[in-house]
């Protein structure tokens, strides 16, 4: 009985640890949305490095990574891709 109250424990542990860590991610998303939108002067969707440099250093710190096939602008896609891609490392 000892054990499956432990048991019980741990499992409910670590339900409440991924909840807690996809509402974290949640807000990071969000805050990381708010930051483009107003880091986008011309409201066009896309960064420029100089959009970027103004707003977002840390984007703009790696623009070149970030700008898959060297366009001249980063979108929130692209951002976003880099954010999950730098997890998985």
């Amino acid at each position: 009985m000892m054990k499956r109250c432990i048991g019980a424990a741990v499992v409910m542990a670590a339900i409440f640890a991924v909840a807690e860590a996809q509402a974290q991610s949640a807000a990071q998303i969000a805050a990381m949305e708010s930051k483009f939108a107003a880091a986008d002067k011309d409201g066009d969707g896309k960064l420029t490095p100089e959009e970027a440099k103004a707003g977002m250093p840390r984007v703009s710190a790696n623009f070149a990574k970030i700008d898959k096939g060297d366009k001249g602008f980063v979108t929130l896609e692209d951002i976003k891709d880099a954010m999950t891609a730098m997890a998985g490392k």
